[in-house]
């Protein structure tokens, strides 16, 4: 029995050190890419109603030609894009950060598995 409480423990060790190299550390969000990505749609819709309020008041054309839904989401990324750049600057960091440790991650077990197959 002391052999199986020896083994329960040496099973748990390794998930405990799997589950902090995953990255699961406390105060970061484990899914930084998706809340960066609803953030980034959220500064693109948010510009495509001022910019749509804006053509429907009379400030900006409302459009080329017959183009106006294409003229009013060229406009929206337009201008979205450099907002998301400095609102968003933090959540694209932490978001990088998650998708290198993961990167790393890969290339480590990469190696390890090469290394088991010489």
């Amino acid at each position: 029995m002391t052999s199986t409480s020896e083994t329960g423990n040496t099973n748990r060790a390794p998930q405990a050190a799997s589950d902090s190299a995953s990255g699961t550390v406390p105060g970061r969000t484990p899914h930084a890419t998706l809340r960066y990505t609803a953030m980034r749609l959220g500064v693109f819709l948010a510009c495509f109603v001022v910019v749509a309020v804006l053509a429907y008041v009379g400030v900006l054309p409302e459009a080329i030609g017959k183009a106006n839904p294409l003229w009013l989401l060229m406009l929206a990324m337009v201008v979205s894009a450099p907002l998301s750049l400095v609102l968003l600057r933090r959540q694209r960091d932490e978001m990088s950060v998650r998708i290198a440790e993961r990167m790393d991650r890969a290339k480590r077990k990469l190696a390890a598995n090469q290394s088991q197959e010489d």
